[in-house]
């Protein structure tokens, strides 16, 4: 039998409504995930050095995280349904935490996929779409929206924080320091976690955030993985389904697999430090917020898949024009790719989910967390298929190059999507909590 919640106590009574503590947590502890997601990218060249692991073996490990990542988010939702937030978000961030704590006792390759690709994969997974879509979702009705852009730009606001932070105890302390700062970043946030996150507002005895009581509904304790699999098998039978997918797959393999952890490893081949080309990527991270924000407004006024066509097409030009950037000084041409980048690097996500709403309605949030899970599954493919032709060919050109021409596919893919009209009257930014959460992985 469960204790009685307290009586509802009235809002004004709170100087700071209980929901945006909550969402003030829910932000920091996905600001300490995104530091394992900064993390592969500086540290396979002193794994190369110490252990005398090939580049694929380390991409492997990083393949089977983003992979995870990915698929864990349909499914992570019916977990704090079942156990509620609190205690799933507590967990992640342990196993997170262990994760990346024991990589300083490994000596073999398959501990290195264990720890950095099963377990990290999975903690950071439970703390991505789901745990956005939810919080968001159980707390605020007024400002939901506005709620959920800020949550998920935590991840790149991680990735701006911690990539050139890691870069610098690497090079200061070693790659051992580096990953027990990650984990310090995940057990940092943990008492916080404990004290401020609530799964419900009636747990605090408060109604929603610009809601009432009945906005406060008792979760749904079953059914919600079953609903996901049941969504991707409806989904599964529509080609503008496969159409997004793949667009989403190649945009997956272009960024998060192929940029995120290979970019600083590419540079330093070229003699540039490691400590710049993370500072590089960082800016990426500032650039791609501007970036969702101009392609949202864009995606109001624009045909969503002329948009797609732009973003993918000119991403692929821009990749074959990488190469003869890379050399041990910082050109102009260089920031410009990575302005470039950055801007492009998310703005996929607001006209995909105006396409996966025309043409799923109501299921769109379902439909649309598979397509991410697309993404995250061309992320693994990228991330170890670019380790291996590192190490069959010497350098990193034919990757830029194949993902340069794969960009050229998922423009087509774009195009050729029908649409669904008469269009429904949407903003462009996500206002689903479910679809908001998503961009969150995306960069």
């Amino acid at each position: 039998m469960t204790a009685p919640s307290p009586p509802l106590v009235p809002q004004r009574s709170h100087r700071i409504h209980p929901a945006w503590w909550v969402a003030a947590v829910t932000f920091l502890a996905l600001v300490g995930a995104a530091a394992f997601r900064a993390v592969p990218g500086v540290l396979i060249a002193p794994l190369r050095e110490e252990f005398g692991w090939s580049v694929s073996t380390i991409s492997a490990a990083v393949a089977v995280n983003m992979a995870l990542y990915g698929l864990t988010a349909p499914f992570a939702a019916a977990l704090m349904e079942r156990f509620g937030i609190r205690r799933v978000v507590m967990c992640a961030l342990l196993v997170v935490a262990l994760g990346s704590g024991l990589t300083v006792f490994m000596t073999t390759s398959w501990q290195l996929v264990l720890l950095w690709g099963v377990l990290v994969g999975l903690g950071s997974g439970s703390m991505a779409l789901s745990l956005v879509a939810t919080v968001t979702g159980r707390w605020f009705v007024a400002r939901r929206g506005l709620v959920s852009g800020i949550l998920t730009a935590g991840s790149a606001a991680g990735q701006l924080i911690f990539l050139p932070l890691v870069a610098f105890i690497d090079s200061a302390w070693g790659w051992r320091a580096a990953s027990l700062g990650t984990t310090a970043a995940a057990l940092a946030v943990l008492p916080l976690v404990a004290w401020l996150l609530r799964d419900r507002p009636r747990d605090l005895g408060v109604t929603p955030y610009g809601g009432t009581a009945a906005d406060d509904v008792d979760p749904v304790r079953t059914g919600a993985a079953r609903t996901a699999v049941r969504g991707l098998l409806d989904a599964a039978r529509t080609r503008p389904f496969w159409l997004l997918a793949v667009g989403f797959f190649i945009c997956g393999m272009s960024t998060n697999g192929l940029v995120q952890p290979h970019f600083i490893p590419a540079a330093h081949d070229h003699g540039m430090p490691v400590t710049t080309a993370a500072g590089l990527l960082a800016l990426v991270g500032i650039f791609d917020i501007a970036g969702t924000i101009l392609s949202g407004w864009l995606t109001d006024r624009i045909d969503p898949r002329v948009l797609l066509l732009a973003y993918y097409g000119l991403r692929g030009f821009s990749l074959f024009l990488l190469p003869p950037l890379f050399g041990p000084d910082l050109h102009v041409s260089m920031i410009a790719f990575i302005v470039f980048y950055g801007l492009d690097w998310v703005a996929t996500v607001p006209p995909t989910l105006v396409l996966c709403r025309e043409h799923f309605g109501a299921r769109a949030p379902v439909v649309f967390g598979w397509v991410f899970a697309s993404h995250q599954v061309g992320s693994a493919v990228a991330a170890f298929g670019s380790g291996v032709i590192r190490d069959v060919t010497g350098s990193y050109d034919l990757a830029w190059f194949l993902a340069g021409g794969l960009c050229m596919v998922a423009a087509a893919a774009s195009i050729a999507i029908r649409r669904n009209l008469p269009r429904p009257t949407v903003t462009a930014l996500p206002t689903d909590p479910t679809e908001a959460a998503a961009a969150q992985a995306h960069g």
